[in-house]
């Protein structure tokens, strides 16, 4: 999940955007765009994450990019090496969030 908030920068008053990205290796050559949504949508597909324990992380470059994709399109290859550096930053927070419960 990748979050675009401005909450930080006062001065913007743009909507929050949440773009969803799913990867299964048995099926996909690369991550696939689940959701994308902004303001109440947006607002929406975060509850979601949060409520499945889904990790979230907050890249206003890389949401907008995203959202600019097809639903269920796999991102190009010009994202791959920063959606692969999310997704091992992520796969690390699962697991020390893992290791913490068990």
């Amino acid at each position: 999940m990748v979050e675009s908030s401005h909450k930080q920068n006062s001065t913007r008053s743009d909507p929050v955007s949440a773009v969803a990205l799913g990867y299964d290796p048995d099926q996909d050559r690369a991550p696939r765009v689940l959701a994308t949504g902004r303001g109440d949508v947006a607002q929406k597909i975060l509850a979601l994450a949060r409520k499945h324990n889904i990790p979230i992380h907050q890249d206003a470059i890389l949401a907008e990019r995203l959202a600019l994709l097809d639903l269920n399109a796999e991102i190009p290859p010009e994202l791959y090496q920063v959606v692969a550096e999310l997704l091992v930053f992520l796969y690390r927070l699962d697991n020390r969030w893992k290791g913490k419960k068990g």
